[in-house]
C-alpha cells in the first residue's frame, strides 16, 4: 500500500472530473475536533433537530471506524454544480433549487466515485475502499473541512474558496494511510446574511440549521400530507429545495462559477415552471419532465 501516495491518488481524482480533492486522516483516537463535531451532532439530535430522518442518528455516523475498522484516510473530493441561469421572477413561477435542476447528481457523483475507488483498489489487492456519495452516514462536511476542501459555514453548507458552496461533496473511506492535507480554517466572519434571510429561521445558530424549520426538508423529505402553518405561509413559491442561504452568500457572489458537468445543465423545463402546470402534471408529463432527476424521490 506505501507504493500509492497521496499526489497519486489527488491527480487521479481530478482526471476523473472531481474539481477538488483532499485528504484527511483518521487517527486511532478520535482527534479534538472530531470528538467536537460528533459532541455537536449528539446535541441536534438531542434537540430533535433531525424531525423524522431518523438515519441522521445512526451510531456509525458519530465514529467513522466503525464504517470501516481498519479506516486510515479519508478521500474527499467537491464537485462544482453551478449554473449563471437566473429564475424568471413573478408570484406564478415555482422555484427548484439548483442542485435538482439537471441530472441526479448522486448518479454522476457516484460513477466518478466508482472509477477513482476501482483505480485505487487497481494498484494494490490490500487496499480497500469504501465510497459515498452523499448516501452513507458519514459526517461529510466535517471530513470536507478536515481534507482542506472548506468550512462548515453558518448556513450549514461547506463553503469552498474556488466555487463558494455550490458543490456537491463525496469521500472514499480507505485503509491506506496517506499523507494528510491541513484542515481548513472559517471565514464567515461576522456575517450573518444566511441568518437573516432564513424565512422561517431555521438557522438556530451559526452552523446549526433545525430541520423542522427547514423549507428544504419540508419540500423534499416530509412525507405529511399538510406542512406546518409556519413553513407553508413562508414557502416563497419553493417546491423542491431552497437556496435562499445559498443565494445570498457573499462567498457564492464573488466564486461561483459555471459547472463543466454536461450533466448539471438544467433540464429547461426547471428552471422556471409556473405552479399552475406543476399542479396538475399527469403521472406521463412528470416522467418526461424530470428524467434521471433526483426530484424523482419526491
Amino acid at each position: 500500500m506505501d507504493t500509492l501516495s497521496a499526489a497519486q491518488v489527488k491527480q487521479q481524482a481530478l482526471e476523473v472530473g472531481f474539481h477538488q480533492v483532499g485528504i484527511a486522516a483518521i487517527p486511532e483516537v478520535p482527534s479534538e475536533a472530531e470528538q467536537a463535531a460528533t459532541s455537536a451532532l449528539q446535541s441536534w439530535l438531542e434537540q430533535g433537530y433531525q424531525a423524522d430522518m431518523g438515519w441522521m442518528g445512526a451510531a456509525r455516523r458519530q465514529d467513522i471506524r466503525q464504517v470501516l475498522p481498519e479506516a486510515k484516510s479519508v478521500v474527499c473530493v467537491a464537485l462544482n454544480y453551478y449554473s449563471p441561469v437566473q429564475r424568471p421572477q413573478g408570484p406564478q413561477y415555482a422555484k427548484i433549487s439548483r442542485y435538482g435542476w439537471g441530472r441526479d447528481y448522486h448518479r454522476i457523483l457516484t460513477k466518478k466515485l466508482k472509477a477513482l475507488a476501482a483505480w485505487m483498489r487497481s494498484q494494490s489487492p490490500s487496499i480497500n475502499a469504501k465510497l459515498y456519495a452523499d448516501t452513507g452516514p458519514v459526517q461529510d462536511k466535517f471530513w470536507a473541512q478536515q481534507a482542506g476542501i472548506g468550512w462548515k459555514a453558518k448556513n450549514g453548507n461547506v463553503i469552498t474558496r474556488r466555487y463558494g458552496s455550490w458543490v456537491f461533496l463525496g469521500e472514499i473511506i480507505t485503509n491506506v494511510a496517506f499523507t494528510p492535507d491541513a484542515p481548513h480554517t472559517a471565514h464567515c466572519g461576522s456575517c450573518t446574511r444566511c441568518l437573516e434571510a432564513c424565512p422561517t429561521e431555521a438557522i438556530r445558530a451559526p452552523g446549526v440549521v433545525d430541520a423542522n424549520r427547514c423549507i428544504a426538508y419540508h419540500t423534499i423529505e416530509n412525507r405529511a400530507p399538510n406542512l406546518p402553518k409556519g413553513i407553508a405561509k413562508n414557502l416563497q413559491n419553493w417546491v423542491a429545495g431552497c437556496d435562499i442561504c445559498q443565494d445570498v452568500c457573499p462567498w457564492n457572489h464573488r466564486f461561483a462559477r459555471p459547472t463543466d458537468v454536461e450533466g448539471f445543465e438544467p433540464y429547461p423545463a426547471n428552471v422556471g415552471p409556473t405552479l399552475a402546470e406543476l399542479a396538475t402534471l399527469t403521472e406521463a408529463e412528470w416522467n418526461q419532465r424530470f428524467p434521471a432527476s433526483a426530484l424523482r424521490r419526491i
